[in-house]
């Protein structure tokens, strides 16, 4: 099972590495879904829809995805977070400054994998990166990880 994930999420993440140039959009807009492979959705305040390619997604939105299904989100500074199968990610903290390249990603994965490819903030400023889980909050200070939470019950 470690392994169809592993491969799942480096071949969702081998489909747009080269396009993660930072991006434009919405002022509220974080980033933009790359990639969608099978069922994915978001929650936020305003309700639930399911993703597609060149959606954008915001400030507290929770990224859902199905069994055998992942998603690439593209964060403005040039973050990658590929959302792998059965997984639930908020995006609980996000600002980026496009001038100054100052900012601040903070996720939280609920459930699942999580693979994420550091942009801009964690180069310039890395202790403004952090991965939240229910037992841990990391700091990045690497490039490229993967942070898996397995089903305990």
């Amino acid at each position: 099972m470690r392994t169809h994930l592993t491969t799942l999420l480096l071949t969702v993440a081998g489909l747009f590495v080269g396009n993660a140039s930072a991006q434009t959009g919405p002022a509220a807009s974080a980033g933009t879904v790359k990639v969608v492979q099978g069922q994915a959705r978001v929650v936020n305040a305003t309700g639930e829809r399911p993703l597609s390619p060149g959606d954008h997604v915001a400030m507290a939105d929770r990224v859902i995805t199905g069994a055998d299904s992942a998603t690439s989100l593209v964060l403005r500074d040039g973050t990658t977070l590929v959302v792998g199968p059965k997984s639930q990610l908020e995006l609980k903290d996000f600002a980026f400054n496009s001038t100054t390249h100052e900012g601040t990603v903070r996720v939280s994965l609920l459930q699942g994998a999580l693979r994420m490819i550091t942009g801009l903030i964690a180069k310039l400023h890395p202790a403004n990166v952090n991965v939240e889980t229910d037992t841990v909050t990391t700091g990045v200070r690497g490039t490229d990880f993967i942070v898996e939470i397995e089903d305990v019950r």
